[in-house]
């Protein structure tokens, strides 16, 4: 699924280059959703255009996280953020090495534009669904689950109790 992801994420990258003009709006749905090709040096609503060389070690170092996660993952509600932040991690960080100027300083190819927020790829929207998932797994999923297991493993204090009697 992660390979898919990558996969996806470059060809659309690759059709938008080759078919749109740069900075030039096309409607999809009105004003609402355009395809909008830009080519972001920085990060998240191109922050730190000047720190493209940081943004590709953080992109090698969380592809390889998220990597060695889904080895030790237990359920799809781990291995699922682990799978679209790798994706993600690792579909912009083919646009840092491969892309203008290239060696880890290329930039990143943006195309989705929803109104006046942001545009971003399809690498950026796993990356934000991913650590959406991380998040609500790490508050709520995985707090039950420890609390399910333990109640599990320790026995009732009437078993318990009732227990020891049948050994006096």
């Amino acid at each position: 699924m992660l390979l898919f992801l990558v996969a996806i994420d470059q060809i659309t990258k690759w059709l938008v280059v080759e078919n749109l003009e740069p900075r030039t709006a096309y409607p999809v749905i009105g004003d609402f959703f355009r395809l909008y090709l830009i080519r972001n040096p920085g990060a998240a609503f191109s922050m730190g255009v000047d720190a493209t060389l940081v943004f590709s070690m953080f992109q090698i170092a969380a592809t390889i996280i998220c990597v060695v996660a889904l080895f030790r993952v237990r359920s799809w509600w781990s291995a699922t953020p682990a799978i679209l932040i790798g994706a993600g991690a690792a579909g912009n960080l083919i646009d840092r090495i491969f892309r203008s100027p290239g060696g880890l300083h290329g930039h990143v190819v943006d195309f989705l534009s929803f109104g006046d927020f942001a545009i971003f790829n399809i690498a950026d929207s796993c990356i934000t669904v991913g650590v959406f998932l991380y998040v609500i797994y790490t508050l709520f999923i995985e707090p039950r689950r420890q609390k399910d297991s333990t109640d599990t493993e320790r026995p009732k204090k009437e078993e318990t109790h009732a227990q020891e009697d049948s050994l006096r």
